[in-house]
């Protein structure tokens, strides 16, 4: 099976993503599994998770800059790893 996504359409505030999976062979199990893999990585479930009580612009300032930190973190070790500065990550185990 082969699942594609569509990126069609962006809103004026923030990007609007619509996702498109295609069933092959009435395989509807895998279709959802791909469907839920993409909706994960685009972040769409943490989206919905957020917008279930009022967050206060306050409580949003301090979430995007705790954030917007994580991510500046995360591209500082991943540039010390490549420039051998620190030691590179351990390859994960898959789980049996």
């Amino acid at each position: 099976m082969s699942a594609r996504l569509y990126r069609t359409r962006r809103a004026a505030k923030g990007e609007f993503n619509l996702v498109q999976i295609f069933v092959r062979d009435n395989n509807v199990d895998q279709a959802l599994k791909a469907l839920k893999k993409k909706m994960q990585r685009e972040g769409s479930f943490r989206e919905m998770k957020r917008h279930v009580h009022y967050e206060k612009p306050s409580e949003k300032r301090a979430r995007q800059k705790a954030e917007a930190v994580r991510r500046a973190r995360k591209l500082a070790r991943k540039r010390m790893q490549r420039e051998g500065l620190l030691p590179p990550p351990k390859p994960r185990v898959p789980r049996p």
